[in-house]
């Protein structure tokens, strides 16, 4: 493998000769299989060859040895490297260079090694009191993987204000303590509708408690709901005429501009969410009778739409001229290394992207919002609510109701109407 990225048989017999050249090369043959660019490659084999020669003067023997020299080395590439750079930011930089290739090897070498990285919080932060609660929540309640995600994030706010509040037990949790957690999470902390699902994760946690015997009296119902006002909102829309100013922003001659132009079209023509774009397949594509299948929607169902001409065309644009060669079936892929599906997160950033681009100014942009331009259009043009609704993947016609509000055509026949017919 070596061999592909050196021209020279001396410098692969140089880097052979480490004694961590096994491990050096398995880790290139990994990044070699993701994608990695060659320049990146070849930058990265010198600084593990020299973290070999560094730590074997430490007195390290085995790949066992390595990770206590990993910091060490890292400073003091650094200090040689990183000399009359005064930028904080720039020497950070330079260490994050070094010390991630480094990591990337020994996670490959060393079963079990995580290295320090980016700490990962629980799945369930109250395990020791209440291991079973993520099964009750999946098998009992039978909650989807998107609504637990909700349920752990808010439990999460939970268990710090507690460990703030120096309670370790949860037999100890009191109305006080129930009534100062939701007092301090609310807004302008955050929204309303965020404190309810809050509140709602609460008193669910609070019965299975109960329940369970951890706690001697049933405090659910001292929780109490926020009060909000049904569609109290506006729904965060753009006319159609800038919809076509964020598409005509999206650069098509790059790759990455044929990918995101693609997820532009599919959250304005169908009004899909950005999991729905992300989890895309190409078995999903029907081309053959054109029509594409969205499965595992947040309303637990499957919709089938005809395939558009122009979402056809940007769809075959960029999976024959910027999608990598890869076996992934997901049809959306980062455009580089390493070559994998991209997330929700993804689509939400680059629509948001394009939305500022275009100069379109919008509260939080992001993809909902051209969710909410894919119903507003629909709803502008006399579309019963309750086919707005099942077109665009909504549980209940309430859901769609909130647009009738912004329907600014018929709310002006209305105003301008014969007041006297009221009277």
């Amino acid at each position: 493998m070596l061999e592909n990225y050196y021209v020279f048989p001396a410098t692969v017999d140089r880097i052979r000769a480490s004694w961590i050249a096994s491990a050096i090369e398995r880790y290139v043959e990994w990044l070699s299989e993701r994608r990695y660019r060659r320049s990146s490659v070849i930058r990265r084999i010198p600084i593990l060859v020299s973290f070999g020669e560094f730590a074997k003067a430490q007195g390290a023997r085995r790949p066992a040895h390595l990770p206590k020299h990993v910091e060490s080395f890292v400073q003091a590439w650094v200090c040689e490297c990183g000399r009359g750079r005064r930028s904080a930011r720039r020497r950070k930089q330079i260490a994050d260079e070094v010390r991630n290739p480094i990591r990337q090897m020994l996670r490959l070498t060393i079963p079990g090694y995580t290295g320090r990285g980016r700490p990962h919080k629980p799945d369930n932060p109250f395990e020791r009191q209440a291991p079973d609660l993520l099964r009750y929540l999946t098998e009992e309640k039978g909650l989807r993987p998107r609504s637990i995600l909700q349920y752990r994030f808010h439990l999460r706010q939970f268990a710090s204000y507690l460990e703030r509040t120096g309670i370790r037990d949860l037999a100890r949790v009191s109305p006080t303590i129930l009534s100062g957690f939701v007092a301090e999470y609310a807004p302008p902390r955050v929204a309303w509708t965020t404190m309810r699902c809050a509140c709602g994760t609460l008193r669910v946690f609070l019965r299975y408690l109960y329940r369970e015997g951890v706690i001697a009296k049933d405090l659910s119902s001292l929780v109490e709901f926020p009060q909000s006002y049904r569609h109290a909102g506006i729904p965060r829309s753009i006319s159609w005429e800038q919809v076509e100013q964020v598409l005509a922003s999206v650069d098509r001659r790059s790759c990455t501009g044929k990918r995101d132009y693609a997820i532009l079209l599919l959250l304005a023509t169908y009004g899909l969410r950005a999991a729905e774009v992300a989890a895309l397949t190409l078995d999903d594509i029907d081309w053959r009778n054109e029509r594409l299948k969205i499965r595992e929607r947040k309303a637990g169902n499957t919709t089938t739409y005809p395939l558009s001409a122009v979402v056809g065309a940007a769809l075959i644009d960029y999976i024959k001229n910027g999608r990598p060669s890869t076996t992934d079936r997901q049809v959306f892929l980062r455009a580089c290394a390493p070559i994998i599906a991209i997330g929700h997160a993804a689509v939400v950033c680059r629509a948001g992207h394009f939305i500022r681009k275009a100069g379109i100014h919008v509260t939080r942009a992001g993809s909902h919002v051209l969710r909410h331009s894919c119903v507003q259009r629909l709803v502008n043009a006399n579309f019963p609510l309750k086919h707005v609704g099942d077109y665009v993947g909504h549980r209940s016609a309430s859901s769609t109701q909130i647009y009738g509000k912004v329907d600014i055509e018929r709310l002006r026949e209305v105003a301008l109407g014969d007041g006297e017919d009221v009277l």
